[in-house]
C-alpha cells in the first residue's frame, strides 16, 4: 500500500520561551550621560553662575 497521500497528524514540538534579554550597556551609558548632564547643570547654576540670574 502507497502512503504518500496519507496526512500524518503529529503533535509539535514545544517552542523555547524567549526570556526578555537584560538591556545592554548602551542603554545604562545613555542614562549615565543624561544624570551627568543634570549635575553639570546644577553645578554650574549652584557655584560657577553670576547671583543676578
Amino acid at each position: 500500500m502507497n502512503d504518500n497521500n496519507v496526512l500524518k497528524f503529529e503533535r509539535r514540538k514545544p517552542e523555547p520561551e524567549n526570556k526578555p534579554k537584560a538591556p545592554g550597556p548602551k542603554k545604562g551609558l545613555i542614562w549615565l550621560a543624561v544624570v551627568a548632564v543634570i549635575a553639570l547643570v546644577w553645578a554650574y547654576y549652584q557655584f560657577l553662575a553670576p547671583q543676578a540670574l
